[in-house]
């Protein structure tokens, strides 16, 4: 019986390799030989999660007539892989990817380190800041105390608390955006709240447009939905979108969906002004595409002078074309797993009817705790530390990468978490696995983009600031020199770092 449950054809796997090779060599950098240069690429695609484990390759000659190099360059490469764990084949039923025992299994998505590998790494991965305490705290004292009514219910409100879905109503409509209860659905943060409409609107083969790049995880979860990914590239630096472009493909590709983050998009931190937004409405209507607004990161404006356009939803009132996604979890606390949704009343209903076969509903506890905080003025003042603290280590940041690697281009934000830096002709990838070797953890560019894009970018979140932006500035140009020399990051450990 084979041992394979998937497989990667020869096109796709030379797709994926080929953006890793299209980048420019530094100065002085030793070429490896071909073999080893495909057996490189290929673990690194197997340990980023681009290629799943126990996924079978191509044959030697479908792989060597798609790369345009000879078999004996493919046998070779294979034959490394095998010799280092990262291949298993018998004969008869190919050769399928595998990894080494010992090693753990390369995530998807961009998940934290576990909290007993934070001594001796920096996490650059998970763009999440600690609580902005005492909030958090008040939070949860205040819904302990609003706690005892609903416990004499059964606890299960699909479609939210009534008192948490009529607040963030009311909050849309103090912004002049006139919204019921109704619209609202209450959902176990922003991902629970896309990966149901994904499944309402999208189904199993159903095209749905992106940013390219785009968040990560939610590209994951709609991949594993079973959707066809069509990527609309944003425009240039800090602008927001090409909507002439995103015109053309919603036209063209005809997708179900289209997913979007107009404030402070993640990863690049753009942000689209109004008549980009209006724009792109009028375009997804016309086209009788679904467009999917991403407001999670809405209220982390960092510098004074920004003039915030009118939400998305603006542009279209009623909900027949913009869904709007919102989250505490960005602009308060990662671990306060609160969502919602807003859209026109037959779409909620239509959620709320689906979600009996998915989690029931979201719990009531942190719900309560939510609705505390925006009905206290809590919620405003988190925020404000939230912004403080991000500024902070944002401006951190920025001044540790200039100095310590003043090749790298990147534009600062206004607001948002993440910075998209171009690393210097270097593999995203590459760096990646050579800065876990070094003690800093990064995710590289191509986890936002779709078949292989962005080889040349790193993201990275504003998480750390002061002496830890410093050193993780400093890990990250130790990754660069050895990556740029060639090398693996083999050899001593990462001391550990205390901030």
């Amino acid at each position: 019986m084979a041992q394979w449950t998937s497989a990667v054809g020869a096109a796709q796997l030379a797709r994926l390799l080929n953006s890793q090779q299209d980048r420019p060599a530094g100065p002085g950098t030793r070429r490896p030989p071909a073999y080893r240069a495909l057996a490189d690429g290929i673990r690194l695609l197997v340990l980023e999660g681009r290629v799943p484990v126990a996924a079978r390759l191509p044959a030697e000659r479908e792989l060597a007539l798609s790369l345009s190099v000879s078999r004996t360059t493919v046998a070779a490469a294979y034959e490394a892989l095998r010799a280092e764990g990262f291949l298993e084949s018998r004969r008869g039923a190919g050769s399928w990817t595998a990894v080494p025992a010992g090693n753990p299994l390369p995530a998807r998505g961009l998940e934290p380190l576990p909290p007993e590998a934070l001594g001796s790494m920096i996490d650059l991965g998970c763009a999440a800041l600690p609580a902005p305490e005492p909030w958090l705290t008040r939070a949860v004292q205040g819904a302990l105390e609003e706690l005892p009514p609903y416990a004499h219910t059964h606890g299960d409100y699909p479609a939210g608390l009534p008192a948490l879905r009529t607040m963030i109503a009311e909050r849309y409509t103090a912004r002049g955006i006139p919204t019921m209860p109704e619209q609202i659905m209450v959902t176990t943060g922003a991902m629970g709240a896309i990966d149901a409409i994904c499944h309402l609107f999208g189904g199993r083969g159903e095209r749905i447009a992106v940013e390219s790049p785009s968040y990560a995880n939610i590209l994951q979860l709609m991949r594993e939905a079973g959707a066809r990914l069509v990527p609309v590239a944003m425009a240039e630096g800090l602008t927001g979108w090409d909507v002439d472009r995103w015109r053309q493909v919603l036209r063209d590709a005809a997708p179900r969906i289209a997913y979007v983050v107009a404030d402070f998009h993640n990863p690049t931190g753009a942000l689209a002004d109004e008549d980009q937004r209006r724009r792109l409405v009028e375009a997804a209507r016309s086209a009788g595409t679904v467009l999917v607004a991403d407001e999670t990161m809405t209220e982390l404006w960092l510098d004074e002078d920004v003039s915030m356009p009118r939400q998305v939803c603006a542009f279209d009132p009623a909900g027949s074309t913009v869904v709007t996604v919102g989250s505490a979890s960005k602009a308060f606390w990662a671990g306060m797993r609160i969502g919602w949704v807003r859209a026109a009343p037959d779409v909620i209903r239509s959620l709320v009817a689906a979600r009996a076969y998915a989690d029931l509903g979201t719990p009531v506890l942190e719900q309560l705790a939510v609705n505390w905080l925006f009905s206290t003025g809590g919620w405003e003042q988190a925020v404000e530390l939230r912004r403080a603290q991000a500024r902070e280590n944002r401006d951190a940041l920025v001044a540790a990468m200039r100095r310590e690697l003043p090749t790298w281009e990147f534009e600062v934000p206004q607001g948002g978490l993440t910075l998209w830096v171009r690393a210097g002709g270097l593999s995203g990838s590459r760096l990646a696995e050579v800065g876990e070797r070094v003690g800093v953890r990064v995710p590289s560019g191509p986890r936002f983009g779709v078949d292989g894009a962005f080889e040349g970018y790193v993201r990275l979140p504003f998480t750390v600031g002061g002496a830890v932006a410093d050193e993780a500035a400093a890990r990250l140009a130790a990754a660069a020199r050895v990556v740029e020399n060639g090398g693996t990051g083999g050899g001593e450990a990462p001391r550990t770092f205390v901030a």
